[in-house]
Formats: C-alpha cells, sequence, structure tokens
C-alpha cells in the first residue's frame, strides 16, 4: 500500500520542474576538508548517534554507462573494474583505497625531517548500476541496494556528456531522469523498511520503561520520516534529536546517507562546466534536494592516471583547469561528512589523523589509540599556520605558541599536537 501511495504523491513532487535560483553557478561543495583514517576502531564522540566507521567508505553509484566505473578506474590506483560500454559489468563491488591530497603534510614533514609522511585516505566502492525497480529486484537492484546499505556516503554519478558511442540505458541524456530513477528506487526502499518496522511496534510492548521510551522515539521518528518520502523529501531532511537518530540508526535508511551528485561532463566542458545545460540542472537538483555538487570529467580522469606524472599538471593547463577533479571529489567527500584534520609530526613520521568536527582533544587522541584517551593527561597544540613560522615543535614552544590545551578543548583544523598520556 505504501508503494501505490507514493507514486501518486511522490512522482510528482520529485519530477515537477524545480525553482530556478538565482544565484550564479557554483559547485556545491561544502568547505575543504581533509583527513584520514586510522582502522579497525569506531570514531566516538559525546554522542553516540555521531559515530562513523574509522574504514570510511564512499559508494560510487549511477545507473548502466553514466561513466561511474570509469572515474573509478580513475581514483583508485590499479582499480579492478571493468569499465566496459555494457550495463552491469560491475557485478560486485570493485574497492580501492586513495590517498586524500593535503599539501600542509609535505610541508610539516620537511620541517620536522620525518622519516615519512602518512596522509589520510578514503575507500571508495564502485557499486553495480541499477535500473528502474530495483527497489523490486529489477536489473542488480537487489545487489545494489544490499551494497549500498554499506556506505557511509552516497557519490552519485550523473552523466551531463553527450556521445554516440557510449549507449544511454533509456535511450537518451536526461539528468533530472537519471537522478530521479535512483532517488525513487531508495526512497521505496526505504519506505518498504518503515512499513515492516512499524508492524513490528504495533505489536511490540516493551519490557520495561526504558524499552518504552526508545521505542516511542523511534516511531515519532518513523511516522515524519515516512510523510518526509511520501513528500518526495529524503530521510536526512528531517530534523531528528540524537535520541531520534540512534532509535533508527539500525533500520540503515538510505536516503538517510549525505549525497554528492558528480556530474559527468566532457573534456571540453572542464574548463567552464557551468556553460553545460546539463550540469546547471544537477546544480538545481542538488541544491532543492539539501546535497552536494562536484563536476569531473572521468575521461580526462582517466587519461591522467596513464601520464607521467610531471606531464600531468601541463596536460590539466592545456584545458584551462589547475587541478584535477579527483581532489575537489575527496575533498567534498570529507566535507559532506563534518570532518576535521589534525597533525601528530615528528622524526619518525608525520601524519594526517581525521576527526569528526566538535571532537574533544581526549577524543581525538583516542582515534591513535584508546590508552591515549583512557590515560590523557593534557595536548601540546599549536596551530598549523603557527608552527610554520617558528619552523618546529621546539621553535615554537619557545615562541610561546604552543598551547597546553585540557579534556574540555575542542581540536581545530590543522592542529599539530602532542599528547600527554598516562596509562
Amino acid at each position: 500500500m505504501a508503494r501505490i501511495m507514493a507514486c501518486s504523491q511522490l512522482m510528482p513532487s520529485m519530477l515537477l520542474p524545480l525553482k530556478q535560483r538565482a544565484s550564479p553557478y557554483q559547485q556545491l561543495m561544502v568547505g575543504i576538508v581533509n583527513g584520514g583514517f586510522g582502522k579497525g576502531r569506531p570514531f566516538s564522540s559525546s554522542s553516540s548517534s555521531s559515530r562513523i566507521s574509522m574504514s570510511l567508505r564512499a559508494g560510487i553509484v549511477g545507473l548502466p554507462n553514466v561513466g561511474k566505473s570509469t572515474l573509478f578506474n580513475a581514483v583508485v590506483e590499479n582499480g579492478k573494474a571493468q569499465a566496459a560500454n555494457f550495463p552491469f559489468c560491475t557485478i560486485e563491488p570493485n574497492v580501492g583505497i586513495v590517498a586524500v591530497p593535503d599539501p600542509r603534510l609535505n610541508v610539516l614533514s620537511d620541517l620536522s625531517k620525518s622519516q615519512r609522511a602518512v596522509p589520510a585516505s578514503i575507500e571508495f566502492v564502485d557499486i553495480a548500476g541499477l535500473v528502474k525497480g530495483a527497489s523490486q529486484g529489477e536489473g542488480l537492484g537487489n545487489k545494489f541496494l544490499s551494497h549500498i546499505r554499506e556506505v557511509d556516503s552516497i557519490l552519485q554519478v550523473v552523466r551531463c556528456f553527450e556521445d554516440n558511442d557510449v549507449i544511454h540505458v533509456n535511450g537518451k541524456v536526461d539528468p533530472k531522469s537519471d537522478i530521479d530513477v535512483i532517488n525513487l528506487e531508495l526512497v521505496f526502499s526505504d519506505l518498504d523498511q518503515i512499513e515492516k518496522r512499524m508492524e513490528k511496534l504495533k505489536k511490540s510492548k516493551g519490557k520495561d520503561s526504558q524499552s518504552k521510551v526508545k521505542e516511542d522515539a523511534e516511531r515519532s521518528a518513523l511516522e515524519r520520516i515516512q510523510q518526509a518520502l511520501m513528500d518526495g523529501k529524503p530521510a536526512r531532511s528531517v530534523t531528528l534529536t540524537d535520541f531520534e537518530k540512534e532509535a533508527v540508526k539500525h533500520l540503515c535508511l538510505l536516503t538517510m546517507k549525505p549525497v554528492i551528485y558528480v556530474a559527468n561532463v566532457a573534456e571540453s566542458d572542464v574548463s567552464d562546466p557551468g556553460t553545460n545545460p546539463y550540469v546547471r540542472e544537477v546544480m538545481n537538483l542538488a541544491t532543492e534536494l539539501r546535497s552536494g555538487l562536484v563536476t569531473v570529467s572521468a575521461q580526462v580522469e582517466s587519461e591522467l592516471t596513464e601520464l607521467p606524472p610531471e606531464e600531468r599538471t601541463e596536460y590539466l593547463k592545456s584545458l584551462g583547469v589547475d587541478e584535477s577533479g579527483l581532489g575537489n571529489l575527496i575533498r567534498a567527500t570529507y566535507s559532506l561528512l563534518g570532518l576535521r584534520t589534525y597533525f601528530t609530526s615528528g622524526e619518525k613520521e608525520t601524519k594526517a589523523w581525521t576527526i569528526l568536527a566538535g571532537m574533544t582533544a581526549p577524543q581525538a587522541a583516542g582515534v591513535i589509540h584508546s590508552d591515549f584517551e583512557k590515560g590523557f593527561i593534557r595536548a601540546e597544540t599549536v596551530s598549523y599556520d603557527d608552527f610554520i613560522a617558528a619552523g618546529s615543535l621546539a621553535a615554537a614552544r619557545e615562541k610561546g605558541l604552543l598551547r597546553s590545551e585540557g579534556k574540555d578543548y575542542v581540536v581545530q583544523e590543522g592542529d599539530v599536537m602532542l599528547f600527554r598520556f598516562n596509562v
């Protein structure tokens, strides 16, 4: 019943022309944030609902032949996905880990005369394409939906180029239709999840007062999310308390995941993507859906991987750009999740560590090792700019730039830190 009602209410909401914005073309990418992850342990913060996986995963999705596997191959060194001109060539998700570009890392490493510099990283997952009806098993829909539940954020590749040699699964290039197909399938999947869960909640009787409070919170949250989905809005658009977020977290709702739309353009549009009408259309949709937008050319990125490093800059300049789309894509992914970077720097190594915005010094220390958080005493801290100006940690201490921060200190972007702890 939920599916039938959704078809009548959701389709007009998502498919009617969206309001045009007066603002000029711009990339809807949140501020640049770089970071990196350790392995094996979850992040923690003051709210358990804010926890994310240490092995951050960004799923690259899209309809067949929009360029997602080509993009995956380009951003992941030695990628193994078969980017063939045929639907569903990526049967199983391919995974690759990519270093996060951050020029600050090498600067710190040189000043500290470190033996090595360890960059942050992000895990990209190339997920098999889908078609209309995926939520009911069409195409590779069931596999698509199960794999997408496992990622932290979604990069939805949208075709914004014409090429008669590359067939489009729906016969023509239509970014809005492509986005609607995927979004509708995600919405239908979430509606099914919620409907089943609500039935269980109706029959459930909390064993104790605490269980009843949690079930009531979950029920209230799901009712509001369900209505939003029926109105054509993603679950992430619904304002929830931390307690409500925790209550519905186990459902892994697909439309709760943050999304970046990746407008895949031709080489000729790289320098000025705003002149591409398809890109402008995706920009308006991204604004309406409260999502990010990054413009890349998967073909250009693919060609860059075949060039020696020294020739890549020259090639980009010939196209009228200073940086490849890879850097923007990675930074947008990290920024979308609200992450920050701090550094540790010494003779042995200089390393970038990723934390959630708002984490305190002990929590940031716990990213390195749980013992650091348990036995935290203080954090000797200096900003990146002050470290560079001083030339070393020792010089920063002599000049009074090195601060001794306690348990309540909220770590700032680019802090260089030395933790003192006792276990």
